[in-house]
């Protein structure tokens, strides 16, 4: 397969999650499918910089905001597909052949089905809602990450450069239809376990119904960083 496929990743203090995220992505670089992989970085002070470069990464640097991340590093991916992916998610084993024949079959915007790292019942009704979220309301969150055309990218406008649900924004301008792919996003429960699982799932909600009833993203950033 000619290689079609760019990886974006966003980073700020990423040296601790990176390297599981990097390595989960070799598998599609032995396959053929990885164009380029692009770092954007918000102005790390740890290693994640040298982590991009020993990766051989494009490393893009910026103000840290999600969305303005993504969109320069969106800018500096050069493949017919793109793959958005957090650096504290890896993907499963298994996900490059899946995203090929997705390719192939000029499949809509994926997204993969998320897990925690982190076992327990709180972990999986917290991952098994966000997927039926997902499956329901065709909403992902980016830690579920994204696979989509390039062409479909320009044409909803790209990621707004705001701090906060730039991933719901650019999934709404998408429109219906979006597929689940049976590969996982693995991703770190951090927040959920410093916080606890129910106050953070709720914060999570009462963002999101924030959001969507107008509220500024900026000042829902500060109060999500609080």
């Amino acid at each position: 397969m000619t290689a079609t496929l760019s990886i974006v990743i966003p980073t700020l203090d990423a040296e601790k999650h990176l390297p599981r995220c990097l390595d989960s992505l070799i598998e599609g670089l032995t396959s053929g499918l990885i164009r380029d992989l692009v770092i954007t970085d918000g102005g790390s002070q740890d290693a994640t910089a040298e982590m991009a470069e020993a990766a051989g990464a494009v490393l893009v640097t910026g103000p840290a905001s999600r969305g303005g991340q993504l969109r320069r590093g969106v800018e500096a991916a050069r493949g017919d597909w793109l793959l958005v992916l957090h650096a504290d998610t890896h993907l499963s084993p298994g996900w490059s052949q899946e995203v090929i024949d997705h390719i192939r079959d000029e499949g809509p915007t994926a997204h993969f089905r998320l897990s925690f790292r982190e076992g327990g019942m709180m972990a999986g009704l917290v991952a098994g809602w966000a997927n039926l979220r997902a499956r329901l309301f065709a909403l992902p969150y980016g830690d579920q990450g994204l696979l989509l055309r390039r062409s479909d990218y320009d044409e909803a406008g790209g990621y707004p450069d705001q701090p906060l649900m730039e991933d719901v924004a650019l999934v709404r301008a998408l429109g219906r239809p979006l597929a689940r792919l049976d590969s996982r996003a693995i991703t770190s429960a951090e927040r959920y376990l410093r916080d606890g699982w129910i106050r953070r799932g709720l914060r999570n909600l009462w963002t999101m119904l924030r959001y969507r009833l107008g509220a500024d993203p900026e000042r829902l950033a500060a109060g999500y960083r609080r």
